[in-house]
């Protein structure tokens, strides 16, 4: 999932309320979030950026959400299915969920696995405009044998599926009320995407100003029990700066993800404390390799040989993130500790272009207007380009555009650039097919990239189809190795994620995918 913004790891929520001037914290147990840009969508199955799932995630509940340390845990579902409790079957191909029999929707109807059987049908539907179909795709058919046990039936094993089936994945899904959305053909413009008065997590929605905020209050039905805020205010503050001066001035209690540029500025604000949470997630660039001026390995390789990614690394981050080989971070464990961050060769750069890509003389570079670091990234990698004779021209879009499905004319889903600045933040398992298999592409995955290759297809089918850790490592460890000689994409640094909190919040957990996991233990 996209991060920007805003990827896309027991259950969670976070909410904020603003003012169009300074805001005055108007209850005690209030909690005021700042937001780089607007939500899509308030929609769980539409989210396409981190910021959607962030906020959503204050209503709606998946099965299995993940602990600060990345563990799974359960969420709507009483247990986390494993071989050991035989919710997988010993041939990998049945998976078996047992719902909490006290968790209820809002209008106090009881979730049952028809919501299940209905958001996983919602996610295949092919008009609807969903980012992923990822690991939904491979579900043969749900079984529904009463209202509180659900049995996925798979095409074939699937390593990660408890993980990305309502879990904590690229991109997490939470389950949504069927008894009020199988009505609709579509879910794509209707009123419950932006006013949904019938959700399951600890907070309700009470209203958004669009460009504005968006304002929740506690849910006491929760079935995790009642909620220790009263209130989530959720702000938009486009610029970053602002959002500083916010935090200095205590008018909000959290900056959600701040770019590493700030880092100075909130370290030295009295009363704040900086949350860094590392995640299975990278800040690069994407090539589109659908177009002829980068379809060559050649061609992408001279873009990766002019890089030099321990100056930018050093001059964006200030030391805070460490460079990056491939796109699994040096801290999961199917990462591959061979691989060597290649020196800049602008010689060899400039040769490479001439022979593989007489095309590539001018290339557009899209990236996200809100996000400071991005825009200071974008600002180096082209005159790193320009050393080597490539024209890169910078244009900017508002992210919730950027990486909006392309059924809604997303720039980046709908293929409408040359390179794009790429936050990928993934789930808690390595899976990384969903970039880079071929039927992952644009709308069916984050596959960008629009990259093809059969070896690659074949790596990673060794590596979602066996549940055996080792057997599944060393299919990474050749999958690591393909994405750095080919550069479909080329990651920067790994991401240790910035989170600015007022030293008063207490219960601030993240998890390696979402902030909100947890938001009922919240508290200021």
């Amino acid at each position: 999932m996209h991060r920007t913004l805003a990827g896309f790891i027991c259950v969670g929520l976070a909410a904020v309320c603003g003012c169009s001037g300074p805001s005055q914290q108007t209850h005690s147990r209030t909690l005021r979030v700042a937001i780089e840009q607007d939500v899509k969508t308030l929609n769980p199955l539409l989210a396409s950026s981190t910021v959607d799932g962030f906020v959503q995630r204050l209503m709606f509940e998946p099965l299995v959400s993940a602990d600060e340390r990345g563990q799974p845990v359960p969420i709507l579902a009483t247990e986390v299915p494993s071989t050991a409790n035989r919710g997988i079957s010993r041939d990998g191909l049945t998976i078996v969920y047992h719902l909490r029999k006290n968790a209820k929707w809002s209008d106090g109807i009881a979730i049952t696995s028809k919501d299940v059987q209905f958001s996983w049908a919602a996610i295949l539907n092919p008009h609807n405009n969903v980012v992923s179909r990822h690991g939904y795709d491979d579900v043969v058919r749900i079984d529904t044998p009463d209202a509180s046990t659900v049995v996925a039936h798979l095409k074939r094993p699937f390593a990660p599926f408890v993980n990305t089936f309502f879990g904590e994945s690229d991109q997490p899904y939470a389950i949504v009320p069927a008894h009020v959305l199988s009505k609709y053909p579509d879910i794509n413009r209707i009123a419950f995407d932006e006013h949904p008065t019938v959700t399951d997590g600890p907070f309700l929605f009470q209203a958004w100003a669009h460009g504005d905020r968006l304002t929740f209050v506690r849910n006491d039905r929760f079935f995790f029990g009642k909620p220790k805020l009263d209130h989530v205010e959720v702000h938009v503050v486009p610029d970053e700066n602002t959002g500083v001066n916010l935090l200095r001035t205590h008018e909000i209690d959290y900056m959600y993800e701040p770019s590493i540029v700030t880092f100075p500025a909130i370290s030295r604000i009295p009363g704040v404390r900086i949350v860094w949470v590392n995640v299975n997630g990278y800040i690069g660039l994407a090539l589109n390799t659908a177009h002829a001026a980068l379809s060559s390995p050649g061609a992408r390789q001279a873009l990766a040989l002019a890089l030099d990614k321990p100056r930018l690394v050093n001059t964006l981050t200030f030391g805070q993130e460490r460079v990056a080989t491939a796109d699994l971070p040096d801290w999961l464990w199917a990462a591959n500790p061979h691989l060597r961050v290649p020196k800049p060769d602008l010689v060899a750069s400039r040769a490479m272009l001439q022979r593989y890509s007489r095309n590539a003389k001018s290339l557009l570079l899209v990236t996200d207007t809100a996000n400071a670091t991005f825009r200071r990234a974008a600002v180096q990698v082209q005159s790193m380009f320009a050393a080597v004779g490539l024209k890169l021209t910078i244009r900017y879009y508002p992210a919730d555009l950027l990486y909006a499905p392309a059924g809604m004319g997303g720039i980046v889903h709908g293929g409408k650039f040359d390179i794009v600045m790429w936050p990928w933040y993934a789930g808690i398992d390595p899976d990384n097919s969903s970039q880079f298999l071929c039927s992952s592409q644009p709308p069916n995955g984050y596959n960008d990239a629009r990259y093809c290759h059969s070896e690659m297809e074949s790596l990673q089918n060794q590596a979602l189809t066996t549940y055996d850790r080792g057997l599944r490592r060393a299919a990474y460890w050749k999958i690591e190795s393909l994405v750095v000689r080919d550069n479909p994409i080329i990651p920067l640094w790994y991401q240790r994620q910035q989170e600015a909190i007022d030293a008063r919040f207490k219960g601030f957990a993240p998890n390696p995918v979402v902030e909100s996991w947890n938001a009922w233990q919240w508290s200021i």
